[in-house]
């Protein structure tokens, strides 16, 4: 195995410490659900688990702290597709035990996994972005483009912890099974997928980032996201009578939808602007580059000066 580069110390001990303290905190969660003596099993699954998961962990988070300072960020979608994984199905276990346990109606603890997972999941996208370590984009305008689109990153992220958080927090009603499943599911997909969208638009551009050509994400949050998102969000008030909707958010989702659209119209107006200016500017360069050429005619009458002259001094 070729040894990694020079790694940023202070970067992999905090995503390691961040990811290492969100997963103790969901053993925590899923050993407490337990009593008796499935209680013991529990706890040693979840240590067994966290084992591996370390072992992993300490050869990915080298080589995540080894392209911090780089354009690259493909160790870094992996790291953040291991951890959701992991953490997800820890996620689901924990949801279905309050499922199970409806008499449970310790709100205090339920809000507490909103806040614990609202928080370890956009910090770590920040910390594997690294945006201050970005030494290759000199710009300050870019750089604040930049971390302005990695801003609505961490909004999107919030708005989908928030609809998977109405599964477990206290409710009178609970919503269909199906209709549970499939949106824990389509959230688990969207926090898997979109954050490695994300960072894999600055991977590819590489040290020139244009951030007006990271396109992908958006277009991709705004169906996905803010669309989708707000039509859950409405069918559970409408059918569900759901008093938890979040109605900030179903604001921000609108928002977000013109905002966006706004968006998109400005830069296809700005692409065809660009295009014509550019076939303009090269008819114009096009037309002075031929003048310039000399006229071969002048070059032949040159050449053929001397000749009359050394005739005559032949004839003689």
């Amino acid at each position: 195995m070729v040894p990694p580069p020079p790694t940023n110390k202070p970067h992999v001990c905090l995503s390691t410490i961040l990811i290492m303290s969100s997963m103790a905190l969901m053993d925590a969660y899923l050993v407490e659900q337990n009593q008796g003596p499935r209680k013991i099993g529990v706890c040693i699954m979840v240590l067994v688990g966290d084992v591996c998961f370390l072992i992993i962990l300490r050869y990915v988070a080298v080589w995540v702290g080894a392209e911090v300072r780089t354009a690259k960020r493909g160790y870094a979608m992996i790291l953040w597709f291991l951890y959701v994984f992991v953490l997800e199905i820890k996620v689901y276990f924990v949801y279905q035990n309050y499922k199970a346990d409806r008499s449970s109606l310790d709100a205090v603890a339920r809000k507490a996994l909103t806040l614990l997972l609202s928080i370890c999941v956009p910090v770590l996208f920040v910390v594997l972005v690294a945006i201050d370590h970005m030494e290759y984009v000199r710009a300050f305008k870019k750089r604040e483009e930049i971390r302005n689109r990695l801003f609505w990153v961490v909004v999107d992220l919030l708005d989908v912890l928030d609809i998977q958080a109405n599964l477990w927090e206290p409710q009178k009603k609970g919503l269909p099974l199906w209709a549970e499943g499939l949106m824990f599911f389509y959230c688990y997909i969207l926090l898997l997928v979109l954050p490695c969208v994300s960072l894999s638009e600055i991977s590819m551009q590489g040290i020139n980032i244009v951030p007006h050509k990271m396109m992908l994400y958006p277009i991709l949050s705004l169906v996905t996201i803010n669309v989708v998102t707000l039509f859950i969000r409405g069918g559970n008030l409408v059918f569900y009578r759901d008093a938890r909707v979040s109605g900030i958010l179903m604001g921000k989702n609108v928002l977000a939808i013109i905002l966006k659209t706004c968006s998109f119209a400005q830069y296809r107006s700005q692409m065809q602007n660009s295009t014509r200016t550019f076939g303009i500017e090269l008819q114009k360069n096009s037309v002075p580059h031929g003048r310039r050429l000399p006229p071969p005619a002048q070059v032949i009458i040159q050449d053929r000066t001397p000749l009359p002259e050394l005739n005559a001094c032949g004839h003689t």
